[in-house]
């Protein structure tokens, strides 16, 4: 059970987290550039009196997850862009976690294909049923619709300042798996692909976390890791803290084990991946959406 303090917190963070997921979207359009709709989005969760839980995904077509804007970043939305919007809020580190696909092209049943999974993972939810059974509702829907889940990408266990904990409720069918209890907060997020719904690293690393705490020799690390420390574990955009040696005391860090990098993950070149996701509490009887 969740006591009524925490459980406001979830909720409140989840609302604004819905506003500030239709705000970003509605930022996502052709010629617009991914630099100016991360920062007025991130902008936006501060103006409410909430904490930014992880930078803002944008990721592209092929890529799945973990992509923000880079310092000075020129790209912009092009015609025929599958665009993920996923955004994380927490109020006192309860978190709020969130995604929606734009679509910029004609892509309308890849779209459909990972909301309409969502939506019948949703109505699974309530204690005693297993994460497997989960998994195979989600890819039940893609695969109905000729596309791939993503196999190796994850809904989560949300905490406080815990973004991946337990459960963990795959994106395709399983034997078993964690028996959902009542009181459990989680982000379910399917993943519908056109390419081979296995995704990988990239060469692109925009995101970091604090893994560990060592002292650090390099002072442009110590100033660097006097901010991270304030994140309190939850990740931190490269472009957030840009200045004069930041990118090489965030090597060092991450050599030393101190910070871990979150590279882009992406599908083969050429596909499109959509993506959508929303985070619940388990009730006796079923569960609450807190990000609709």
């Amino acid at each position: 059970m969740i006591d009524d303090e925490i459980l406001n917190k979830y909720l409140e963070a989840g609302k604004i987290a819905k506003e500030c997921r239709e705000f970003a979207a509605g930022k996502v359009k052709v010629g617009a550039k991914i630099l100016d709709v991360v920062v007025e989005s991130e902008q936006k969760i501060l103006s409410m009196d909430a904490g930014i839980a992880f930078p803002l995904n944008i990721s592209l077509n092929e890529a799945a997850a973990h992509d923000t804007a880079s310092p000075g970043d020129e790209r912009v939305f092009k015609a025929g862009d599958v665009v993920k919007v996923d955004l994380g809020v927490h109020i006192d580190g309860y978190i709020a976690d969130t995604a929606v696909t734009v679509d910029l092209g004609k892509n309308d049943l890849l779209v459909e294909a990972s909301k309409a999974a969502l939506h019948a993972a949703i109505d699974m939810v309530r204690p005693g049923v297993r994460t497997g059974q989960i998994g195979a509702a989600v890819q039940a829907e893609i695969e109905s619709r000729g596309y791939r889940p993503v196999a190796n990408l994850t809904g989560h266990g949300l905490g406080q300042y815990l973004l991946h904990g337990i459960p963990t409720i795959p994106n395709v069918g399983m034997q078993g798996g964690t028996e959902l209890e009542e009181g459990m907060v989680f982000a379910i997020e399917p993943f519908a692909s056109t390419g081979s719904g296995i995704v990988s690293d990239a060469s692109r690393t925009e995101i970091y976390s604090q893994i560990s705490s060592r002292q650090i020799r390099l002072p442009s690390a110590r100033k660097l890791m006097k901010k991270v420390a304030e994140r309190n574990s939850l990740p931190f955009s490269r472009h957030w803290y840009y200045e004069e040696k930041s990118d090489l005391a965030i090597a060092q860090l991450v050599k030393q084990n101190i910070l871990r990098g979150y590279p882009v993950l992406h599908d083969v070149p050429g596909s499109l991946v959509s993506q959508a996701e929303h985070t619940m509490i388990v009730t006796n009887d079923g569960c609450i959406v807190t990000t609709v």
